[in-house]
């Protein structure tokens, strides 16, 4: 029998190339959908990290200069869905499940009732300790980056800011209660071209980091897994403001 995995996530691309990748080695038992927070929940958690100048910059770089970069970033996306055999096409409805949140005392429950082999993240919340807790079995992310250099979000994006190529990259990882703080099971790094750009960043990590977890998860599953521990809190990144990202692609030629 295939091994029963349960993919916790946000509904969009990322989870529907992850679902197809996976779907043929495992029984997805369930996806189950967390409900985005709404725009006015996530400013306000940001005005509790940043001032209203810079929450107003990420704001206006992701309404103004995102839609621009995923419109001129169409054809090399399919390039790459092609070239790693990624298949964006939506989750089949019968094996979705909708929760509020996936800390939810819902989501936990529908966890236990299911208990599978293994829980994989696709772009959730932080998860808490109880929600972590409520069953014995792993639970695996793919990260966005290299941790512990580069946690949080737009990891490979900050690396080439950084011009630290060598840290842009992908991490597959046992998940804790920290923000991409948990072991790390494997890491590589992805090789962008003059083409992409930072809608197109995420997609080769995605693609490189399906390739590694396919790998891992045999033996996270029958607990035989190496780690290497993250000794390091490295730094957290998070949406860069329309003028962080304006100067940083006139300065580094990073875009």
């Amino acid at each position: 029998m295939k091994p029963e995995i349960v993919i916790l996530a946000t509904d969009g691309q990322s989870t529907n190339m992850l679902y197809h990748a996976l779907k043929d080695d495992y029984h997805i038992v369930k996806v189950i959908f967390e409900e985005r927070m709404s725009r006015g929940e996530l400013v306000q958690k940001r005005l509790r990290k940043f001032s209203f100048a810079h929450v107003a910059g990420q704001l206006l770089f992701q309404a103004l200069y995102l839609p621009y970069l995923r419109s001129k970033s169409t054809k090399r996306l399919t390039e790459i869905e092609r070239e790693f055999g990624l298949k964006n096409e939506p989750v089949p409805q019968p094996v979705t499940e909708w929760v509020y949140s996936a800390n939810s005392n819902e989501c936990q429950t529908l966890l236990k009732t299911i208990n599978p082999q293994v829980v994989v993240l696709s772009g959730t919340r932080i998860l808490s300790a109880e929600t972590l807790n409520c069953l014995t079995v792993p639970f695996v992310n793919i990260h966005a980056g290299i941790t512990p250099f580069y946690r949080g979000v737009h990891g490979g994006y900050w690396a080439l800011a950084n011009n630290d190529p060598t840290n842009c990259g992908v991490t597959v990882h046992l998940v804790d209660s920290g923000i991409d703080t948990g072991n790390i099971l494997a890491q590589t790094t992805i090789s962008p071209t003059a083409e992409d750009n930072f809608t197109t960043y995420p997609i080769l990590q995605l693609a490189k980091g399906i390739a590694l977890l396919k790998d891992c998860l045999p033996a996270v599953i029958n607990g035989t897994a190496t780690t290497t521990k993250n000794t390091e809190k490295g730094k957290l990144w998070y949406h860069p403001t329309l003028g962080e990202y304006l100067r940083i692609k006139r300065e580094k030629l990073v875009v």
